[in-house]
């Protein structure tokens, strides 16, 4: 077990150093491998590897299954305390997309975990939309008060 374990992250490391290459992007044979090794790093509960591969996935993965994938092992990692995987799921589902409409709900419990992380884009999605309001939540001023504050001490104004 601790042998299969090293060598996947041998191998992850690789991938993730090849992932800054061009040519082994653009290599269909390598960027497979590269894939299984980001999938196989994934399935061992890393949370750094959970959000690289759910990012790509997400954002370059073919087809509905890769994209809803991708969700998935961000919203892992998020709930792990990825704050960028918290603020991605969390714009996803502001934005809505085929299979899912948009929810503000959801998505102020995702912007929450990732600005409690010290995501300041995050804080200011929050702001906007506790200070306006959107579908299904009513604007409060008392939590955008809040935010603002949480906002200051992210960015070091106080």
């Amino acid at each position: 077990m601790l042998f299969a374990k090293l060598r996947t992250q041998t191998g992850y490391a690789l991938a993730r150093r090849l992932f800054n290459q061009r040519w082994a992007v653009e290599n269909p044979r390598i960027w497979q491998w590269m894939q299984e090794r980001f999938a196989r790093m994934s399935s061992y509960d890393d949370v750094e590897a959970r959000a690289f591969y759910g990012h790509i996935l997400l954002h370059r993965g073919q087809g509905l299954a890769a994209k809803n994938e991708g969700l998935r092992l961000l919203r892992l990692a998020g709930e792990a305390g990825d704050a960028k995987s918290a603020y991605q799921v969390g714009v996803h589902a502001l934005k809505g997309s085929l299979n899912e409409p948009a929810d503000a709900v959801e998505a102020v419990y995702w912007m929450e975990l990732a600005g409690r992380a010290g995501h300041p884009l995050a804080l200011r999605r929050l702001l906007e939309l506790y200070e306006q309001g959107a579908p299904q939540l009513p604007a409060s001023a008392e939590d955008a008060q809040r935010i603002k504050e949480q906002l200051a001490v992210v960015q070091g104004f106080i």
